[in-house]
């Protein structure tokens, strides 16, 4: 009953998590190989992933050693932090406080980018790395979901790794197929929800380490959900509100 009231949200996680950096790679991937090549472009991303994976590895099996309400204290709280930093993001770009992430901005950056470092003769050594240190940099923070996710509850590796590489093929395919950035992707709702649910993982990880019995055990996720998704959106509609006052009222401060 545990594993099954907790891994499909923790699936979700992973995998909403990974499609948003998986995203953010994809069109850099992309503004990379279309300008210097795809060989040395793939070829950076998939030593990337693969290293990723073999991190995942390691670290799953070191973790095992590790006292689990320790384990959860310091992972919680670490994931609560990643995910409220998220949720953050999300409101603000929500109320219109920062400006919203644009893919087809940032391929086009990125694309110039490559076209200022000119062309290679034979194997692209830049392509490459600039592919690789993209992947990387991406998959890191999905790697350190999956790995918390699996420290906070006993025998949630596999949902989470599940999500992520389910992740990490539609984003693949959709950039086989179109071989252009995801700009219909809704980010900032994908970090919204996201920042929701880690921040809901982390306090319940927590609070498990500090020996707290939560009423209906793992159903107290969901509630802690609710709760975190019922304050991030007051706080939307309270960050939108002086801006209306300000569009209505131009002369008042």
């Amino acid at each position: 009953m545990h594993w099954l009231s907790t891994a499909g949200p923790t699936m979700l996680a992973a995998f909403l998590a990974s499609l948003v950096e998986c995203v953010e790679a994809l069109t850099v991937v992309l503004a990379v190989g279309s300008i210097r090549g795809w060989n040395g472009a793939l070829s950076g991303a998939a030593a990337a992933v693969a290293v990723l994976i073999a991190i995942l590895s390691v670290l799953g099996r070191t973790l095992t050693r590790v006292p689990l309400h320790l384990l959860q204290g310091i992972v919680g709280t670490l994931l609560l932090l990643f995910g409220l930093r998220w949720l953050r993001k999300a409101i603000l770009r929500a109320t219109g406080s920062i400006a919203k992430h644009d893919e087809a901005s940032a391929y086009e950056k990125n694309a110039k980018a490559m076209l200022a470092l000119g062309h290679a003769r034979g194997w692209d050594s830049v392509a490459f790395g600039a592919a690789f240190q993209i992947t990387m940099l991406e998959g890191t923070e999905v790697a350190f979901i999956v790995i918390a996710i699996d420290a906070g509850g006993t025998g949630m590796l596999l949902p989470a790794s599940v999500g992520a590489v389910a992740a990490l093929f539609v984003v693949a395919a959709l950039g086989f197929a179109l071989h252009r950035p995801l700009t219909r992707v809704p980010e900032n709702a994908l970090k919204f929800v996201v920042g929701v649910l880690l921040s809901a993982f982390g306090t319940y990880w927590v609070g498990e380490s500090m020996g707290l019995r939560w009423p209906g055990s793992d159903l107290a996720i969901a509630a802690l959900v609710i709760g975190y998704l019922v304050v991030a959106r007051l706080s939307v509609a309270l960050g939108r509100a002086p801006s209306r006052a300000a569009a209505e009222f131009p002369g008042t401060r």
